[in-house]
């Protein structure tokens, strides 16, 4: 297997473990909780999915891959259905939106794994329907027509019925790129990623709390957009008495305060009640502080390097839905985490992603740990062929 890959994950689960103990202090005590409530939580799970990426080391891709990426796929997106219509004591809600099945000593979010399951059923069907031959935009269309049907359902499923338009846009940008690579025409491509940005508009200017958090991101960074246009354009689009976006300045107060070293493990202050839930959806910004920018800058390369190996992967595989898949996997994490790490930054609105790996949470790190270990069920494969490349 692909042990740099694996060394690497385990290192970020590793961090993530330690985070979960030292960003969730206000938590605990707002709350009641024990001290290592969080921390034992997540090193339960960190261990456990450790041991789950190496066991599908030993599986063979050619004879599980499918089975396990359609199963997943079928599983999550029937749980995702039926999740609304369960009885409340078996759904836990967050603004109204049911997200999480409550399992007992623990709560699932499907989401997280349907996004793996997706984007194996993409990369087993595009193989199948798709290629690189020469097609008429119109003709494109037709043959993807079927995947826009259930993308729908998909939205309706997790924008509408989850209020969770974040995910939606990770799916999307994925499935786009995906087409892409599976045969689709860069004309296509351009036509779809404009289809994706008009539809996640609808979405935000239909929805009162996506406004203001529009709202809110442009209160941050209106002075400095418009301090480098003419002036009849400041005009136009300044807006005055927006909503004080406190959690985007202590953000980035946060990032400040920890400078180029930190103020130490264990030392933040921002994590103290001015940024909720600083473990989960900023947990970047709280590592920042305690940890510094070199620290942050390390931490950051180590998840590009995962993402460089697994489309090294890629790209080193001779099946198309092994290829297909692996692509997907590293895109889908790629994207979650420049969309969390440019809402915390405020470079765009923040949208709620965790990030792979170091955000606190059984489900994200669960199945971003099972998209992993079947990356790496599939590079077992990459080094069988060159060797025998070699040897030839």
């Amino acid at each position: 297997m692909d042990k740099y890959l694996f060394y690497s994950v385990c290192f970020l689960i590793g961090v993530g473990i330690v985070f979960s103990y030292s960003l969730s202090t206000y938590t605990v005590l707002y709350f009641g909780y024990s001290d290592f409530h969080f921390f034992a939580r997540q090193a339960i799970v960190g261990i456990l999915c450790i041991g789950m990426i190496f066991s599908f080391s030993f599986f063979n891709p050619d004879r599980h891959l499918h089975i396990l990426g359609i199963s997943i796929f079928i599983f999550s997106l029937f749980l995702m259905s039926i999740m609304h219509f369960l009885p409340e004591s078996m759904v836990t809600s967050a603004g109204g939106a049911r997200r999480w099945i409550r399992l007992p000593g623990f709560s699932l979010a499907p989401v997280e794994f349907f996004k793996v399951g997706f984007i194996y059923f993409l990369a087993w069907s595009f193989n199948r329907k798709l290629g690189h031959k020469k097609r008429k935009v119109l003709e494109e269309f037709k043959v993807l027509f079927p995947y826009f049907a259930i993308f729908i359902l998909i939205i309706y499923l997790i924008a509408i019925m989850q209020n969770d338009l974040g995910q939606i846009v990770v799916l999307a940008f994925t499935f786009a790129f995906m087409a892409l690579f599976a045969g689709a025409s860069a004309k296509f491509f351009a036509l779809l990623t404009s289809g994706i940005v008009s539809v996640a508009m609808l979405f935000i200017f239909t929805s009162p709390h996506r406004i203001l958090r529009i709202k809110s991101w442009w209160s941050n960074i209106q002075d400095m957009v418009l301090s480098v246009l003419p002036e009849s354009f400041s005009t136009i689009l300044r807006v005055e008495n927006l909503v004080e976006p406190y959690q985007i300045s202590h953000s980035l107060n946060a990032i400040h305060n920890g400078g180029i070293f930190g103020q130490g493990l264990g030392n933040g202050i921002f994590k103290l009640g001015y940024l909720s839930e600083v473990h989960t959806d900023f947990v970047l910004a709280g590592i920042a502080e305690e940890l510094g920018l070199i620290s942050l800058v390390f931490i950051t390369s180590i998840v590009f390097f995962v993402i460089y190996r697994i489309l090294r992967i890629a790209n080193r595989i001779e099946n198309r839905v092994f290829y297909l898949f692996s692509f997907g996997i590293g895109s889908m994490l790629g994207f979650s985490f420049l969309m969390n790490a440019y809402g915390i930054t405020s470079i765009t609105p923040i949208k709620g992603i965790a990030v792979p790996f170091l955000s606190y949470g059984g489900s994200s790190l669960i199945a971003s740990s099972l998209a992993i270990g079947l990356v790496i069920m599939i590079s077992k494969k990459t080094s069988k062929n060159f060797k025998k490349l070699g040897k030839n």
